[in-house]
């Protein structure tokens, strides 16, 4: 249930003009957010990837929860590549930094999937809200 939790937190995040569209007082929020944007960006990456590489690591799960081990690797990735997304700033600035071929290419990634940050967030709101109900129904 908390991957659904902060997928839908992280793809809110993702997806400020929405918000703004149908709430313009929630403008206030999202600036007090927005310093710590990056950190949190990065925090969801790190952990999307664990939840891929976890379920990587249950790949025997698929024969017996088949939909909730696709969930899961569903709401890992979508939870990655936001957290990708908005941590750039913070991941470039610690990781890519020191390797401009990385640098390169992580600003490469970024660029392809820029377009997409807010179909990805819509996604992320739907993946997360389908995990907290597959968490009830499946446990």
């Amino acid at each position: 249930m908390i991957y659904g939790i902060t997928l839908i937190l992280l793809s809110i995040l993702a997806v400020p003009s929405l918000i703004l569209a149908k709430r313009p007082d929630a403008k206030e929020l999202l600036d007090k957010v927005a310093p710590y944007q990056g950190w949190m960006g990065l925090a969801f990456c790190f952990w999307g990837l664990w939840g891929i590489i976890s379920a990587v690591m249950n790949i025997s799960l698929l024969s017996a929860f088949p939909i909730w081990w696709a969930t899961w690797v569903a709401a890992s990735l979508v939870e990655a590549v936001l957290g990708f997304m908005l941590g750039y700033g913070v991941i470039n600035q610690l990781v890519l930094s020191k390797n401009e071929a990385a640098k390169e290419k992580g600003a490469q990634l970024l660029a392809k999937l820029a377009p997409i940050q807010g179909k990805l967030g819509i996604a992320g709101i739907a993946v997360g809200g389908w995990t907290i109900v597959a968490s009830i129904v499946f446990s």
